[in-house]
């Protein structure tokens, strides 16, 4: 089985994917205004797919015997379109480490499912710094 310091590492992965699940969908609803409405039905697509990591990634460590946490890392949903999109950013760039450590930790371990599992989201929060990163250049 997974050790301790895997399991610890998907729960600390849950608890990011939570946090930007809200503060993503909260910053769908309060953008206003033409940038806000250019980009808003991109956010929302956003947090139902980090919904959906957490969700999968709540199977996978209760499988491996863990128990998933409920409590979402600090949300941040801030206050203006541009201290948004700075933020969402720098999840995304701390998502990206931690998820680089668990596949790195996983293959180490022989956890081929978690280490796919894992090289599959990254590709996604990949996708969504990149967003993200050009959003920062049109405001």
């Amino acid at each position: 089985m997974a050790s301790k310091e895997l399991l610890d590492l998907m729960n600390r992965a849950i608890a990011r994917e939570l946090q930007v699940t809200i503060q993503y969908m909260w910053q769908h609803v309060q953008w206003v205004g033409v940038k806000g409405f250019a980009v808003k039905d991109e956010l929302k697509k956003i947090a139902i797919t980090e919904m959906k990591h957490a969700e999968a990634i709540a199977e996978r460590l209760n499988y491996l015997g863990g128990k998933p946490t409920t409590k979402p890392e600090p949300i941040n949903v801030g206050e203006t379109l541009k201290e948004m999109i700075e933020q969402d950013k720098k999840d995304e760039e701390g998502a990206i480490k931690l998820y680089k450590e668990i596949i790195e930790k996983a293959r180490k371990e022989g956890d081929e499912v978690t280490r796919k599992l894992f090289e599959d989201i990254l590709t996604d929060e990949e996708e969504h710094h990149d967003t993200f990163s050009t959003l920062l250049e049109e405001i």
